[in-house]
């Protein structure tokens, strides 16, 4: 991972109570997860993460809206030069789609890390918006799209909840929906509910903002004409770039480029393209151009790298 700025957010003890319940989280996830990886539970939008190695750095990717509740372990995730450090005394919100890349930091195959994460659908805080009395408190204007807040009794509590329905099939398809709102519900509530409150309101910065990553994840091969954009989300070229950077650590420019470079490197590990193929298939007219910035997002050039992915994967 890059060098950056470390983001302190100081870990304290879960008192003993919140140890008992989160020690029960971590047995549920222990058993939604047969192996290592990402696994679909059969609640949909929630998933169960297991790593047994710690030192792992993970694929980047772009992460979209969801929630990450760590029971067991710890975590560095990296938003271009920010690094977030979270572990079961913080949960982790993002509020748009953001390129990151992160990396395991405790773990072991007795005590492996293990996290549940729950997609976000802007639709359904939006709906819980109108419902909620009284309304979530806002901030004022744009704020970062991936938050750290800390864990709290009626966090863990609503988390909780869902988790054991995972186990409970037939009881799911009626509580999940309330399991899921409750939890919502207490984001919004949280310390850094508001940039979530903004997207679901909509007619704010940040959800032009959310509009504008929407656009450039659809046309991200296309040239970037930075005014049009503007035009598109209904927001001056000048007020695009601050909001926008204040969401994403990144120009919309920026987030383009990890767009293309995330895309190219999905179709080279596919193994059906070159390096000069995909490059014109994510929108580079330069190979060159595109070596050279492929070597700084993922520390090797196209084909060296699918050297190391192919024997990591082996």
């Amino acid at each position: 991972m890059r060098t950056a700025e470390v983001l302190n957010f100081p870990t304290r003890p879960l008192p003993g109570p919140l140890q008992d319940r989160m020690a029960e989280l971590a047995a549920l996830l222990q058993r939604a997860t047969p192996s290592e990886g990402v696994h679909a539970t059969s609640i949909a939008g929630l998933c169960a993460i297991r790593f047994s190695t710690p030192g792992i750095e993970l694929d980047p990717l772009v992460h979209h809206p969801a929630l990450c509740v760590i029971a067991q372990g710890s975590k560095h995730v990296m938003l271009r030069d920010e690094l977030y450090a979270y572990d079961a005394s913080r949960y982790l919100v993002f509020s748009v789609d953001l390129p990151i890349s992160s990396r395991i930091v405790h773990a072991s195959p007795m005590q492996p890390y293990l996290c549940l994460r729950m997609d976000i659908d802007p639709a359904e805080v939006a709906d819980l918006l109108l419902r909620a009395s009284p309304a979530p408190a806002q901030a004022t204007g744009a704020r970062r799209g991936l938050r750290l807040a800390g864990t709290t009794a009626e966090m863990l509590d609503a988390v909780l909840r869902l988790a054991r329905l995972v186990e409970a099939p037939d009881d799911a398809p009626l509580l999940a929906p309330l399991a899921r709102q409750e939890i919502l519900f207490r984001i919004l509530k949280g310390p850094e509910g508001a940039q979530l409150t903004h997207i679901g309101l909509g007619n704010t910065p940040a959800f032009r903002v959310a509009k504008a990553i929407a656009w450039l994840k659809a046309h991200y091969r296309m040239p970037l004409r930075v005014e049009e954009l503007a035009a598109q989300v209904h927001m001056s070229v000048s007020s695009l770039h601050h909001h926008f950077r204040t969401v994403t650590a990144m120009s919309p420019l920026q987030y383009q480029k990890q767009l293309r470079l995330q895309e190219a490197r999905r179709l080279l590990l596919s193994g059906g393209l070159d390096a000069a193929r995909v490059a014109h298939a994510v929108g580079y007219e330069s190979r060159s151009q595109f070596s050279r910035e492929y070597a700084r997002c993922f520390g090797a050039p196209p084909s060296r790298d699918m050297q190391r992915l192919r024997e990591r994967i082996a």
